[in-house]
């Protein structure tokens, strides 16, 4: 912590000189250390007044060493009636030009603004906060992304002694909702805890007249030391030793015997009695074969042909 404290107060006194350029009526400074479940944060800003307007410049280092800075200037422009614009640069470089403006009467003061970041992107943002009784408040508002989607916003104050408990919504462009409560409690001057389990550390010095900046040349403020005792380290864990497992064993299933079926009862039929059927005998059949009958030519005279010649060759005689 020692080592990042004076780079964070260099860092943003840096920012505040090149701020003012006027003589201050009144300026301040001022320093702190949150302790959280997430790491130790520490913080330094400054600020000075005067004509009219106030200028501020501050940063924050977190547990890894990344370092986010924030410079600004509020404007009283009429009664009720103030301006501002700043710039924010994250741990990695990266800024966020914002500007608004803001305007009270009757216990509310209302706000618009606009936030450009370093792509050329804009959101815009708007809402209320009404003072509705001693230590009881009520906030709402909206913000415009680049995309176009909104998102509300609306939450409730109430501090009593040196409490202060802060319940909200947020709701989404497609109906969804996020809820979120929590309170800070003053435990001593300067030490404020949080319900979320953090506790921050602030100190404060005041310088009610003098310049802080003029022409260029720095008159040094030097705050008086200030001893901050950091909270008691958290009570040792204590480890309860869980029961002991009981294993419930499942008794086996109650064992299902089946009876066999009885066995099949075959009754054999007696054997149907031979029957003989005695066949009627055919009546023998008699084939008598027809008798031959041979018919012969009647005889026929033979003619005895005598001795002739034909066709030069000569027959000898013969019957015909």
């Amino acid at each position: 912590m020692t080592s990042r404290f004076p780079r964070l107060l260099g860092a943003a006194a840096s920012a505040l000189i090149v701020l003012a350029s006027t003589p201050a009526l009144a300026a301040w400074s001022g320093h702190g250390t949150a302790y959280t479940p997430h790491g130790v944060y520490n913080g330094a800003h400054y600020g000075a007044c005067g004509g009219g307007s106030c200028s501020h410049a501050g940063g924050v280092a977190g547990p890894y060493g990344g370092l986010a800075t924030n410079t600004g200037t509020v404007t009283r422009t009429a009664p009720g009636q103030f301006s501002n614009s700043g710039t924010a640069t994250g741990p990695n470089g990266r800024s966020v030009q914002h500007d608004g403006s803001t305007s009270c009467a009757g216990g509310t003061c209302s706000h618009t603004g606009s936030l450009t970041g370093p792509d050329g992107q804009t959101a815009s943002t708007a809402g209320t906060v009404t003072r509705e009784g001693s230590g009881q408040y009520s906030s709402s508002g909206t913000v415009t992304g680049a995309n176009g989607n909104t998102v509300s916003h609306a939450a409730a104050t109430t501090c009593a002694g040196a409490t202060c408990a802060r319940s909200g919504t947020v709701s989404g462009t497609e109906g969804g909702t996020v809820t979120h409560a929590g309170s800070a409690t003053r435990v001593a001057p300067g030490v404020v805890t949080t319900g979320g389990g953090s506790t921050v550390v602030h100190g404060t010095t005041v310088v009610a007249t003098g310049t802080v900046a003029t022409g260029g040349a720095v008159v040094a403020v030097a705050a008086p030391p200030v001893v901050v005792t950091p909270p008691s380290p958290p009570p040792a864990t204590v480890y309860v030793t869980p029961p002991p497992k009981v294993v419930v064993t499942t008794p086996p299933p109650a064992k299902v015997v089946v009876a066999a079926p009885p066995p099949r009862v075959v009754v054999a039929a007696p054997p149907l009695p031979a029957v003989i059927v005695r066949a009627t005998p055919l009546p023998r059949a008699v084939y008598v074969a027809p008798r031959a009958v041979y018919v012969a030519r009647p005889p026929r005279p033979a003619v005895m042909v005598p001795g002739h010649w034909a066709g030069g060759v000569w027959v000898p005689a013969h019957l015909v």
